[in-house]
């Protein structure tokens, strides 16, 4: 059937154009869960052997372990898929929900524009090949918080496929190297969330909440080319910052926007793949390596204990640090995919390809949409390291942490401190003060101004590096205050009087001969004793290198 790329509706039935807002929860330990393959439990990823190999625990063997993931990012859209009902989180139960979420008879789905410009962008940005004509269809199952009986998804022709995504892993007893490493995407699919069951074991029954119902998804299916839980939640991670930077997803794993399920599999190199399991509904990047590297070390046990695996489903219990069974996956349903009857086929368009005259609401230019790519983490991270000279490993972390890149960049707009120097503040002392308080960038006490303000008088040798960190302790403390009345208050600026710093070198060095004697047989540590013992004199006011400079002069002369 012929039709226009997307379609339309009345303004009061239809959210044409979408802004960005947040989204709620579609994770959940149903029974069935998205994915594209024709069969209940089966996995849309096809496993491949690695050439990785774990450390045999026990007899001559060594394993191979495989692990393949499927991903469910949360569209940032201010509507639904297929309907105009709003996205919001937490909202109350069952107030976002329109007659077609609902699955009233009569209803039919409206596609969403925002949606499928969020997965265009999505692939473009993972180096996808863009199918330019992709199709909808019905995957049948029964869940009571899925009130058509089925779920609109992307199972024959997906939407974008055959992509990459490079990661890096920190290595070493100090992650100081970086290997480089890329998955193979094997597809992105526009599909529905389902509702969510809110079960109440004290009343023995379930609720049903429908406001997630509808709501879009980008499933992304990585092929199986990690090996460890390491890399998979590296692999991730990277996913979630590439959506953050695009706009296409908010990706917040603490309110499920973004999901993964494992599969996983463990054989001897040269030899068949083992039986795969997958572990369902990890919602965070910590557990997902954690659920991973578990599963990998218990079924190579299993196996060398003379045991076999189960193709089943799992989920992972946090509290005990394992992965528990859910279900096997033997009685294996058929989802009875058909083509959605009331959605024609999505047809995108290039700039070569795009019709004369065409309406520009009414299609999408895939080459159009290159255009507006922002910058993405890689390039970013690469741009840090060339520019203030910083490690590859500081520039990860300063990505990975929420917020953290532009608390940095802040202080560097407004400090003359050397970029090395605010680099370590940034990630040795603030860094440390927000993991202390478990605290996010945005909450903390401390702004980018006060301490360009503080790292200025550092680097004026106004105050010393420990007085400094006093000075950081209580603007941490006590908001409100500058750097420079802290330091007033406290006394703790350098002493400037040269004369009289020199004059409290020699006393020290009276008062203590055995230890000049010390330092002139060449014990290296006199020195730092008669600089402390100076430092204490003026109440740690006195700058070491100063105090150093001074002491070397006069044993000299």
């Amino acid at each position: 059937m012929a039709a226009p790329v997307l379609r339309w509706c009345r303004p009061a039935r239809r959210w044409i154009l979408a802004n960005i807002d947040r989204g709620p929860r579609h994770g959940r330990g149903a029974p069935t869960g998205s994915r594209s393959s024709g069969k209940r439990g089966q996995s849309s990823v096809a496993q491949q052997p690695l050439v990785t190999a774990q450390k045999p625990r026990k007899g001559e063997h060594q394993w191979a372990a495989v692990v393949g993931l499927e991903i469910h990012a949360q569209i940032s859209s201010n509507s639904k898929l297929f309907s105009g009902s709003q996205v919001h989180f937490a909202a109350p139960p069952n107030s976002l929900v329109s007659f077609f979420d609902a699955s009233l008879p009569g209803t039919l789905p409206v596609l969403n524009r925002r949606c499928v410009e969020a997965a265009v962008m999505t692939g473009l940005a993972l180096n996808c090949h863009i199918n330019k004509k992709s199709l909808f269809d019905r995957k049948h199952y029964f869940y009571a918080d899925l009130p058509a009986g089925y779920q609109i998804t992307q199972q024959r022709l997906p939407i974008a496929v055959k992509g990459s995504l490079a990661y890096s892993v920190c290595v070493g007893k100090t992650r100081s190297q970086v290997i480089n490493k890329t998955v193979r995407i094997k597809q992105i699919q526009l599909e529905q969330d389902s509702g969510k069951s809110l079960h109440d074991d004290l009343r023995s029954q379930t609720l049903i909440d429908l406001n997630r119902a509808g709501v879009g998804l980008l499933e992304v299916v990585l092929e199986p080319d990690m090996s460890c839980g390491e890399e998979a939640a590296t692999a991730v991670r990277e996913l979630q910052l590439i959506l953050q930077a695009l706009g296409t997803s908010q990706a917040n794993m603490a309110e499920g926007q973004l999901r993964v399920d494992a599969n996983i599999s463990v054989h001897h190199p040269g030899e068949p793949l083992g039986v795969r399991t997958e572990v369902k509904n990890l919602n965070s990047a910590r557990f997902l390596a954690k659920a991973i590297d578990y599963e990998i070390q218990r079924q190579i046990e299993e196996l060398e204990n003379g045991g076999e695996i189960l193709n089943e489903t799992r989920s992972f219990d946090y509290k005990l640090g394992c992965t528990v069974p859910m279900r096997d996956k033997e009685g294996k349903q058929d989802y009875r995919f058909i083509p959605e009857p009331n959605l024609p086929p999505l047809l995108l368009y290039d700039s070569a390809s795009l019709p004369a005259g065409a309406d520009p609401q009414q299609v999408i230019n895939i080459d159009q949409l290159r255009e507006q790519l922002p910058e993405l983490p890689s390039v970013t991270r690469e741009k840090l390291v060339q520019q203030y000279g910083m490690l590859p490993e500081h520039s990860f972390t300063l990505l990975n942490e929420v917020g953290l890149l532009e608390f940095f960049q802040n202080v560097m707009k407004e400090t003359r401190a050397e970029p090395k120097k605010v680099t370590s503040w940034v990630l040795n002392i603030f860094l440390g003060f927000l993991k202390q308080q478990n605290l996010a960038v945005s909450e903390s006490p401390v702004t980018p101004s006060a301490l360009a303000e503080l790292l200025n008088l550092l680097d004026q040798r106004a105050i010393s590096s420990a007085a400094a960190k006093k000075v950081f302790e209580e603007l941490w403390r006590s908001g409100g205050k500058t750097p420079a009345q802290i330091v007033s208050e406290k006394r703790l600026e350098l002493m400037q009087d040269q004369e009289t710093l020199e004059q409290l070198c020699q006393a020290t060095m009276e008062k203590h001969p055995q230890v000049v004697m010390d330092l002139k047989k060449g014990n290296p540590r006199a020195i730092n004793k008669l600089i402390g013992l100076v430092r204490k004199a003026t109440l740690n006011r006195a700058d070491p290198t100063v105090i150093k400079e001074m002491l070397e002069k006069q044993l000299s002369s």
